[in-house]
């Protein structure tokens, strides 16, 4: 009898883990995505802000391919830097929901 009752909150327990581990999962893409999508936007304002005196979007537009490559570059490091914050993060959620 004692044995079916352990079986049984070690089952449960298994049970609530995978539901934390999962709730945990979703959450955090949910909320890493919207950061990701949120930082796409800001972030190639915040470059024209450090360089005043150079328009990107003219430059760009009249075909300075210097220019174009670094601020594209730039633009994909900090995004690439921040997704890999952000999967840090859920994953850290992930193994969190699971060892608890």
């Amino acid at each position: 009898m004692l044995v079916q009752v352990m079986v049984h909150e070690v089952a449960q327990n298994v049970l609530w883990a995978i539901l934390f581990a999962i709730l945990f999962a979703i959450v955090g893409a949910v909320v890493g995505i919207l950061i990701v999508l949120a930082s796409t936007s800001v972030l190639p304002k915040f470059l024209n802000r450090l360089t005043p005196d150079v328009d990107e979007e003219k430059e760009i537009v009249r075909g300075n391919r210097a220019v174009a490559e670094y601020f594209g570059r730039i633009t994909a490091a900090a995004i690439l830097g921040i997704s890999i914050i952000v999967a840090a993060a859920v994953l850290g959620g992930l193994l969190a929901g699971l060892h608890g």
